[in-house]
């Protein structure tokens, strides 16, 4: 159990490294530094290039573990919700989904994240589109507002993943859905890494045991939560000992 101060060094230094990927001084991995990698990174979590050119350049930073979007089967008029926006890159894709009649949030705990994507939305002409700084332990939506939620490798950074479905429940109207893809342990990882902060950022630290993160969304309230996809998650620079221990799950579940 991580203690309540480790929680909030946990997210502080999350946020500072977000931070600082978004102004360019970091890249969110020493595989993925330069456009063209960042964009190879992309694909390899699952964007397609017709995706990539349909959004701003600068929205995309190689962050991520999925396509929220590709499965969420998003209806034009939709209001969506997406967890941890970062750039921009799936608030600006299902944005393109729900057209000018529909609406899609954006939330970031990362003020230089929201200001890029804010910069984005504008330099990309986005009327249906609107970014919010807040953290989705307390989300600054109103209750029963949104139609579905999508999210890219953002619950796991939080240490307490039913505060976050909570939320997640509380906005969501009653019939809605969520699309949310992340990473979730096979088998239990090495005692330095679940401490490591840098392990923590990079989405692998804070992975629930899988069956534990489906129980935790469905005791926030969620039924027929399923995992539409699922396949190992590997990075070039991965450590050997995570190797076959790590998945990356696209869920689906009904408020």
């Amino acid at each position: 159990m991580v203690s309540r101060m480790n929680e909030n060094e946990i997210k502080d230094f999350i946020k500072d490294r977000h931070s600082k990927i978004a102004t360019g001084e970091e890249s969110y991995c020493s595989c993925c530094s330069g456009t063209d990698l960042v964009i190879e990174q992309a694909k390899s979590a699952g964007y397609t290039v017709e995706d990539l050119k349909s959004i701003p350049e600068d929205a995309v930073f190689g962050l991520g573990c999925g396509n929220p979007t590709a499965l969420a089967e998003l209806k034009e008029g939709e209001t969506v919700l997406d967890l941890g926006a970062g750039g921009g890159i799936d608030v600006f894709l299902a944005a393109n989904k729900v057209g000018d009649s529909g609406k899609v949030i954006g939330v970031d705990m990362t003020e230089e994240m929201v200001e890029i994507a804010i910069k984005n939305a504008e330099d990309g002409n986005y009327q249906n589109v609107e970014f919010k700084l807040g953290e989705i332990e307390n989300l600054p939506i109103e209750n029963d507002y949104v139609d579905a939620i999508i999210s890219n490798c953002v619950i796991n950074l939080t240490p307490d993943k039913w505060a976050a479905y909570k939320e997640v429940f509380r906005v969501l109207k009653p019939g809605g859905r969520i699309l949310i893809s992340d990473l979730v342990l096979e088998s239990e990882i090495p005692e330095d890494i679940r401490r490591s902060f840098q392990a923590w950022s990079d989405c692998i630290a804070g992975a629930m045991e899988k069956q534990s993160y489906l129980d935790t969304i469905k005791k926030a309230g969620f039924s027929d939560v399923k995992i539409v996809e699922q396949h190992y998650f590997t990075e070039s620079n991965m450590d050997e000992r995570l190797v076959g221990k790590i998945i990356s799950i696209q869920v689906k579940a009904i408020k």
